[in-house]
Parts: structure tokens; sequence; C-alpha cells
């Protein structure tokens, strides 16, 4: 009678790449739309959210998140409806996190 070896592949598993979500300021969307949207859909803390908001009009841009591809492509979607469906014309940009 033999015996049975059982083995298991070595199955390495690499992270998936990281891109940061960006909100563009522009005139019209309103700062208390973008803190809504960023407690709604990233689930921040209404500061947080203040925070970021207040950066996004000083500097004209922030990094709103740091996601995996999937879920910040996900993320910009879902605020672009949001957005659209408000009647604003907010600018999500999605760039690989380096």
């Amino acid at each position: 009678m033999g015996t049975d070896i059982k083995t298991r592949p070595i199955v390495q598993v690499k992270e998936p790449p990281l891109y940061r979500v960006i909100f563009i300021n522009d005139e019209v969307t309103t700062m208390e739309f973008v803190v809504a949207s960023l407690v709604e859909i990233f689930h921040l803390t209404y500061d947080e959210a203040e925070q970021i908001t207040h950066k996004i009009h000083q500097e004209g841009s922030a990094v709103v998140a740091v996601l995996p591809y999937e879920i910040a492509e996900q993320k910009g979607i879902e605020v672009s409806i949001m957005a659209k469906r408000n009647g604003f014309p907010l600018v999500v940009k999605l760039e690989a996190d380096e």
C-alpha cells in the first residue's frame, strides 16, 4: 500500500494597487453638499469631512480617500450620481497612489 502525500501550492496574494480619490473644487457645488457626500459615501465624521471640504475650497482639490481601484471607482461613481441628482457639477478624479 502506498502513502498518499497531499501538498498545497504556495499562493502569494498581492495587495491590490491603491488609488487616490480626488475632489476638484468648482464655483457651483456647495460646501454643504461636499461635506454631506463625504459623510454619506466615504463614512467620514462631520468634522473630518468639513476639514477636507475647506482644503478642497482653499487649494482647488484634495485627496478624500486612498482605496483599492474598484472601491475608489465605485465611490467616485456614487458621488458623481449624487452630485448630478442635486444639480452640481462636482468632478471626482482617480489617480494611482505611488
